[in-house]
């Protein structure tokens, strides 16, 4: 598990894919798609992605190009087999934020696609390489109040190795049987990614207690290969990811819970405010409901007289005109209350609504929060310490790999 102190860790990651669906991962890693599920993807920044390696056609035309070429065998699979692999190299997007953003995440990646090379076996193996950096880190960008994109990078292949085919009994010549008749390229997934031995720092095969080799797993040799090979690049900034890491995922779930509990923050407030207006507002309308009700003395006032007509004391006619100016006052003012005592209820309603909604959205993150609140802090308190305007007008240079003229490479810039 990632372990949410703020250190940029490499991720590789490899899916093995049957013919069924090499299709999907296709219309995915070449934006071939009318519409996106997820919403992150910003299609407006799809032609910012870079291909280090373009495909030539179809992925699944490619493969039979090369089969009848005889580049590869499939010589004894089975339908279901897996024909295809995807290497997923990635960083967490604070490290190329910090560093310059897009143009070091070409960099990065034009040499992580090297290293690609020499974990696939040879660059005619490879169908793709993309680099998305269409991709919105939704967290990060409310957490920092700016767009961020999350740079990675999906190597699609075709795993192989090497099959030497020997001489069989049925030769004619004699001499031959068991010998090598040709080498072939097999294609194979369980082979490709086989459990290798573990090497002492003498490159000695470490053993167990009853003499067999320990054993270590493909997936973590995957990420020691491409770790050393982006440490011999220059990047001297970045440690080893694990296999199974979420650091990324968790690294999202951090800002979300720092941004979400301050909106909860800020809607308990709002609430509690409303909450107390409303209190004042029915306060307020009762004692001017009570004034009303004395308008009532009116009726009983005065007395008719043997004209008909009625005929009030000076002191009721004083307290008349008294509770008559009153009446007209308070008639007012219960109108308006009773207006902003309604704007006030519905306004309630509504905020208690987007409250408790947005409790329930956020009850995951609270629990992460809960559970590691000083470790999401920290982490935090270093992305943002790390933050400094100048770099993100120009990379910077201390972490630069040193640069080799080698060959070319297959890659469109």
């Amino acid at each position: 598990m990632a372990r949410n102190d703020g250190a940029n860790r490499t991720s590789a990651r490899n899916v093995n894919m049957t013919s069924g669906k090499i299709g999907n991962a296709q219309r995915h890693n070449e934006r071939e798609k009318e519409s996106y599920t997820n919403p992150d993807i910003i299609s407006e920044r799809t032609n910012r992605n870079i291909h280090f390696k373009k495909p030539s056609g179809n992925y699944s035309d490619m493969f039979k190009q090369m089969e009848n070429e005889k580049i590869i065998s499939t010589r004894g699979l089975k339908e279901d087999a897996n024909l295809y692999g995807e290497l997923i190299f990635d960083v967490n997007s604070a490290y190329f934020y910090n560093h310059g953003g897009y143009e070091f995440a070409k960099m990065f990646y034009e040499d992580a696609y090297r290293a690609a090379v020499e974990i696939v076996g040879g660059e005619q193996y490879i169908l793709s390489a993309v680099m998305h950096a269409d991709e919105r880190n939704r967290a990060m960008s409310e957490a920092l109040g700016e767009d961020i994109y999350h740079y990675h990078l999906h190597v699609v292949y075709v795993p192989v190795v090497e099959k030497k085919i020997l001489w069989t009994k049925r030769c004619k010549d004699k001499s031959l049987v068991g010998t090598v008749k040709e080498t072939i390229m097999q294609v194979s997934s369980s082979k490709k990614w086989i459990s290798k031995p573990a090497l002492d720092e003498n490159g000695n095969i470490i053993l167990q207690k009853n003499g067999k080799p320990v054993l270590r797993k493909s997936y973590s040799v995957l990420q020691d290969d491409f770790f050393n090979a982006m440490k011999k690049a220059g990047y001297t900034d970045i440690e080893r990811g694990e296999r199974g890491s979420t650091e990324e995922h968790l690294t999202v779930t951090q800002f979300k819970v720092e941004r979400e509990k301050e909106r909860l923050s800020q809607l308990e407030k709002q609430v509690e405010d409303k909450q107390n207006e409303l209190e004042n507002i029915e306060e307020k309308t009762q004692v001017y409901i009570n004034i009303s009700h004395t308008f009532s003395e009116i009726d009983s006032m005065g007395r008719k007289n043997i004209f008909g007509k009625i005929e009030f004391t000076k002191q009721e006619a004083e307290r008349l005109k008294e509770l008559a100016k009153s009446g007209i006052s308070a008639k007012v003012q219960i109108n308006e209350l009773k207006n902003s005592l309604q704007r006030a209820l519905e306004s309630a309603r509504i905020w208690r609504s987007r409250y408790e909604d947005l409790r329930e959205q956020t009850r995951e993150f609270l629990v992460v929060m809960k559970k590691a609140p000083e470790k999401i802090k920290v982490f935090i308190k270093h992305l943002l310490e790390e933050k400094q305007p100048q770099q993100k007008q120009e990379p910077v240079k201390k972490h630069q790999p040193v640069r080799k003229k080698s060959k070319s490479w297959d890659m469109e810039r």
